[in-house]
């Protein structure tokens, strides 16, 4: 019994972490310093440990020796990468979904999300929805690897989102590729699918390394 309350805890402090990392309440660059989040969060260092240790693997913390645990920072050509490898992903798990899965199912999940969309008003609200247009293709690919993929950068992309968001998303143009991605899974049409969440892809990454491109992004 004491193990697993050990891992709750763990879980939890990795949440909350986790949480402000994305959605940028942790600066990017910041120091992770274990004696103050001791005190805010009231444990000890060994799940705030353990919790650094498991946000290092997904790549939201660095670590240094005699330099310390960060928030990571953030250059044009990261999210180059970052996006490069969430499309390719996002690409292929729609190409499974539209073979294996069942159309008219992701056509319903994915209109009700729509409406969802138009009537989200916090950026916040947007992005999780946009996070669950793409995740519909992943419920549906039938590709446990491609899921744990997926799973591996789903944190960076969803701070690129919220980074996205800070700088001032179009949601005019966000909805109108949703609506593309939708009226091609209803049509059969894998391309017009594809297409349209590159688009959507292009558009973030346009924005944030133009506002990369200056210095590197550590605040």
């Amino acid at each position: 019994m004491a193990a697993i309350k050990k891992q709750s805890l763990v879980d939890q402090v990795y949440e909350r972490l986790r949480a402000d990392i994305i959605h940028l309440r942790m600066p990017l660059g910041s120091k992770v310093n274990v004696n103050e989040l001791q005190e805010v969060l009231g444990v000890s260092c060994t799940p705030i440990r353990e919790a650094i240790n498991r946000l290092q693997q997904e790549g939201l913390i660095t670590y240094e020796n005699n330099v310390g645990a960060h928030v990571l920072t953030l250059t044009a050509q990261d999210v180059e990468e970052i996006q490069l490898l969430a499309t390719t992903l996002h690409c292929a798990a729609a190409r499974l979904a539209m073979e294996r899965g069942d159309r008219y199912a992701m056509g319903q999940q994915l209109r009700a999300l729509l409406a969802k969309l138009e009537q989200a008003r916090t950026p916040q609200e947007q992005v999780k929805v946009i996070h669950h247009l793409i995740e519909v293709f992943y419920l549906h690919c039938g590709n446990r690897r491609l899921d744990r993929s997926m799973l591996a950068i789903q944190g960076q992309q969803l701070l690129l989102r919220n980074l996205y968001a800070q700088e001032g998303m179009d949601m005019e143009q966000i909805f109108s590729d949703f609506s593309q991605v939708c009226q091609g899974v209803e049509a059969g049409d894998t391309e017009q699918v594809c297409a349209a969440i590159r688009t959507n892809a292009q558009r973030m990454e346009h924005c944030l390394t133009c506002a990369l491109q200056p210095s590197q992004r550590t605040t």
